[in-house]
């Protein structure tokens, strides 16, 4: 595993949704806030997205926005005016049939048609990598020629997925949907001007030291084989990682074994001690005082706790 894999694996809750939707003439459509990320990809026309908070943002054909912390948003035809907002439907009352949608306009050949791919992720927040954490509330991705080609091709992949149901459709979508967040995040990473992690991940020395630790969590790790993974001196390694990580190596390799132990914790059925050895602790009791000392909570009590919050994420 890799930084962006596990970083994405760790706050995955349950599977992904989208929607093609198709609109024209005056709309506007209101989603709340939620725990999760969504995205639009716009496949034809121009609208508008309006971020809580933020200002509005001019989309166009072939552009994709990311909002990975779950902002609310209106997105409409139009930028944003009290009368935009105002007039707002609930997204979920076009994609669940019980609000017809917009009337395509019937002249100049649906001049003013917008096809879009709407989606979002379950994520669990709690746990976040700070990679994902430090996201902006939203990611804007322009169309620009033959740049980000990754990105554009799983775009095409999923919108033919979605525009005629076939065999192993079931499968390929929610893995076309996942890969689409890979790439978008990939696309960030690529363009970032701020944020740690694009310069950490750019660093050959910590990106060393971080593709050994997430290689195999459990290994008996030392700053010393770290350092020797990295090919670098041990105060080097220490230095560089602390700089830009934020953490030491070692107070890095703690936080992350009980972040994956959370995830296990809510994912599997494994008993804690199948879940401290796949960690790196000897023991379920060594685990669960190390996870305590971090979440402020036992094993026990955060699996119960994780169990009800996914029925809801279900219900939901």
């Amino acid at each position: 595993m890799d930084v962006v894999s596990d970083a994405i694996s760790a706050v995955r809750v349950g599977r992904p949704s989208s929607d093609r939707v198709r609109v024209g003439g005056s709309w506007c459509a209101r989603l709340d806030p939620y725990d999760g990320a969504g995205f639009h990809i716009v496949l034809k026309g121009d609208c508008w997205l309006l971020p809580d908070g933020g200002d509005p943002v001019a989309l166009g054909a072939g552009d994709a926005v990311l909002l990975p912390h779950g902002t609310g948003h209106v997105i409409a035809d139009s930028p944003a005016d009290a009368a935009t907002v105002e007039r707002a439907v609930p997204f979920t009352r076009w994609t669940d049939g019980t609000l017809p949608r917009p009337a395509l306009p019937v002249s100049r050949e649906h001049e003013s048609e917008v096809e879009m791919l709407c989606g979002k992720y379950r994520l669990d927040h709690s746990r976040a990598h700070p990679l994902l954490a430090e996201l902006p509330s939203l990611v804007h991705l322009p169309h620009r020629g033959d740049g980000h080609p990754e990105l554009r091709a799983a775009i095409g992949l999923l919108s033919g997925e979605l525009d005629e149901r076939r065999p192993g459709s079931s499968i390929a979508l929610p893995s076309l949907l996942d890969l689409l967040l890979v790439y978008m995040i990939r696309s960030w990473m690529a363009e970032a001007t701020a944020g740690a992690w694009p310069a950490v991940l750019g660093d050959p020395v910590t990106a060393a030291a971080l593709r050994a630790l997430h290689s195999d969590p459990a290994a008996p790790w030392t700053v010393d084989r770290l350092a020797a993974e990295a090919g670098v001196s041990r105060p080097t390694l220490a230095r560089r990682f602390t700089a830009l990580v934020g953490r030491p190596p070692m107070a890095y390799l703690t936080w992350w074994r009980l972040t994956r132990a959370a995830a296990l914790l809510r994912d599997t059925p494994d008993p804690l001690a199948t879940v401290a050895r796949h960690v790196g602790y000897a023991t379920p009791y060594a685990l669960s005082h190390a996870f305590r000392r971090e979440f402020g909570t036992t094993p026990g009590q955060y699996r119960t706790a994780a169990a009800g919050r996914g029925a809801g994420v279900i219900a939901s």
